[in-house]
């Protein structure tokens, strides 16, 4: 060592750099990055294994069971710290690496930070093939981590131990920025990790990062001014980008300002309370029917903080064909979606200059109608969440669990029929604590993004709980992590209905014509005879406390006890494939349906869907 650099390997020099990025958070500093999850297989463990020991207390590795899974609980960690903290995930060359590339599209779909740091094959290629290198005849420097340049914000592959002087820093700048926030890439050579290199000591010195807030073009907040000050009938869509924003108070104050009406997205859900007046309920596919109906008659919509998904429009049917849109994101390509007005720039900031500009005030009778059709829709959610009303359902055990929870608790859901059901009866007693993957709709983010999720909430309020509702389909499918949590001490509470299969995919099969067919267990023809799981006993297997109920009642007995438990508790409760579903609250949803067939009932619903496309938005 010189009084001006410091020689350390490649793998050494990631660690020591990321170890020494700080974060200000609300003017408290600490580590932006908040550890890592890992396997290590020959591609990653005598390099970057030997640089992550050295620094196993400023850069805590949770062992992961299955890469995707990593990625997972790394992309849900990211959602607790609304964006401001971040994980790397480590895994070796090959099947390691590819097994992240689910979890980095779900992070690039949800617009999330997370670091992936992979090996690679070797750069001489003196060893050429290695084990597990896919030969690229006609390209060899092609290899299986290309295949994350398209779900990857941030892509490298780092030929020489000088080049990480360029890269980490844009990979961070690109993890930390509001607008480019994703997943970052970095490919590390199994030989160019151990090779060695001067570095500027000044490359390690501590830097403090604080999220950029981009204030939103003055013209660009006066036309949104002009727009929405000539509505009669104005609403606010409310998605994920507002907590990430920390603009949930700022969204609160405007709407209650001007009196407008306000809807969730999925990814916003929790961004008011329950019982606010203006919180008018989820909009779009998985929605409510009150939402839905403020949206139909809407005649100038501001959309904050949303990407406008399919099944936040209804695949654009959910507004009237002639209403007028303001984009008001920190993304310009969002911002600009289908012929929006944009405003670009932060919400907090643009919220606030765009009340500061405005004295419209919504008429009240379009207040009052919004009002009248939200209590309508809490009339029907109470009812089909009544135990007994109906077989065993999703709906009657999320309001069981719902009514128990602290406000505090975190619910966690992904893919299959939960994230509707989840969106449709949740409850919200708190701000931001709803976490439904529905950006990349991820069977199996359940367990392993509560796993991450759990870690997260622990380094802010280790009091409280982590609850994950999943389907039996989503539990076989990746279900590991409940070892994770018992193994680190990561509580989580499983609440696991098992409706005998794909029982969501059934459901869409059967509302297009077409007959059950291989989705639910019972109905796949390749079974000749088929079987309950124990999925009691497989939990148990893992350390986790488990039991099984028969009823919704027991359910919430059997919750009681998992609040008060110290490990991972599991209930499992089976629900009726068939009935108990949330029958109102849905838009219009494009699905491809067969335009020829020999079934007359396929033909009536094709017939049937496809009238339902006069309403799709195709311009303003």
């Amino acid at each position: 060592m010189t009084d001006k650099t410091l020689r350390l390997t490649t793998a050494q020099a990631i660690i020591k750099y990321l170890a020494n990025q700080y974060i200000d958070i609300d003017g408290h500093e600490m580590r932006v990055c908040g550890g890592g999850f890992g396997i290590f297989g020959h591609g990653n463990v005598t390099c970057l294994g030997e640089a992550l020991y050295d620094a196993r207390e400023a850069l805590p590795l949770y062992r992961g069971q299955n890469e995707q899974g990593m990625g997972f609980a790394a992309a849900a960690y990211a959602k607790q710290w609304v964006r401001r903290r971040f994980m790397f995930c480590t895994a070796s060359a090959g099947p390691g690496t590819t097994n992240l590339l689910t979890s980095a599209a779900l992070a690039h779909a949800n617009r999330l930070p997370m670091l992936m740091l992979c090996g690679d094959t070797f750069l001489t290629r003196l060893p050429d093939p290695v084990l597990q290198q896919l030969e690229h005849f006609n390209s060899p420097a092609i290899g299986v981590n290309d295949a994350f340049k398209s779900v990857s914000r941030y892509w490298d592959r780092i030929t020489h131990p000088a080049q990480i002087i360029q890269s980490l820093p844009a990979a961070l700048a690109t993890m930390l920025d509001p607008a480019d926030c994703g997943p970052a890439f970095i490919g590390l050579p199994q030989d160019v990790q151990g090779w060695a290199y001067d570095y500027p000591v000044s490359f390690f010195d501590k830097r403090v990062h604080r999220i950029r807030r981009q204030a939103a073009d003055p013209l660009e907040v006066s036309d949104a001014v002009a727009l929405l000050s000539s509505a009669k009938r104005p609403m606010i869509i409310a998605g994920g980008g507002v907590q990430y924003s920390g603009a949930v108070a700022e969204l609160t104050a405007f709407a209650e300002a001007h009196n407008i009406p306000v809807v969730e997205t999925i990814a916003g859900r929790a961004n008011l309370v329950q019982d606010h007046a203006l919180n008018i309920g989820p909009v779009g596919v998985t929605g409510s029917d009150s939402a839905n109906a403020v949206a139909e008659k809407a005649d100038v919509i501001l959309a904050v903080g949303t990407r406008l998904q399919d099944f936040t429009t209804g695949s654009w049917t959910a507004f009237a064909k002639d209403a007028k849109i303001i984009g008001l994101n920190v993304g310009r390509h969002d911002a600009m979606k289908h012929f929006s007005l944009p405003v670009v720039g932060d919400a907090k900031r643009s919220l606030t200059a765009l009340s500061e500009a405005m004295t419209y005030k919504t008429p009240d009778d379009w207040v009052a109608f919004a009002q009248g059709e939200r209590v309508k829709w809490v009339a029907y959610t109470d009812e089909i969440t009544t135990p007994g009303n109906g077989p065993n359902s999703y709906a009657q055990a999320i309001r069981i669990v719902n009514d128990l929870c602290d406000p505090r608790d975190r619910v966690v859901a992904a893919a299959g029929g939960l994230p509707a059901e989840v969106t449709a009866h949740w409850q919200t007693k708190d701000i931001g604590t709803v976490d439904v993957e529905f950006g990349f709709s991820c069977m199996g983010y359940e367990v392993a993004g509560g796993w991450g999720a759990r870690i997260a909430q622990f380094e802010q309020e280790p009091d409280k709980d982590t609850i994950v509702f999943s389907g039996d389909g989503s539990y076989l499918l990746m279900n590991s992590d409940i070892y994770s949590s018992v193994l680190t001490g990561r509580k989580l509470i499983l609440c696991l209905l098992d409706n005998g299969g794909f029982a969501v995919i059934n459901k869409l099969q059967n509302n297009t014509g077409n007959e059950s067919f291989n989705n639910l267990i019972a109905d796949c023809p390749t079974v000749p005879h088929p079987f309950a799981v124990d999925f009691e006993a497989h939990a148990a297997s893992m350390g986790a406390h488990a039991e099984t109920v028969s009823n919704p009642v027991e359910f919430g007995e059997a919750f009681k006890r998992a609040k008060a438990a110290d490990k991972t508790s599991v209930i499992v409760m089976q629900v009726d494939a068939y009935d108990g579903w949330t029958t109102q609250g849905h838009t219009w949803w494009e699905v491809g349906t067969p335009h020829v067939t020999d079934n007359p009932k396929v033909a009536e619903k094709h017939t049937e869907i496809e009238a339902s496309r006069a309403k799709q938005r195709k311009g303003v």
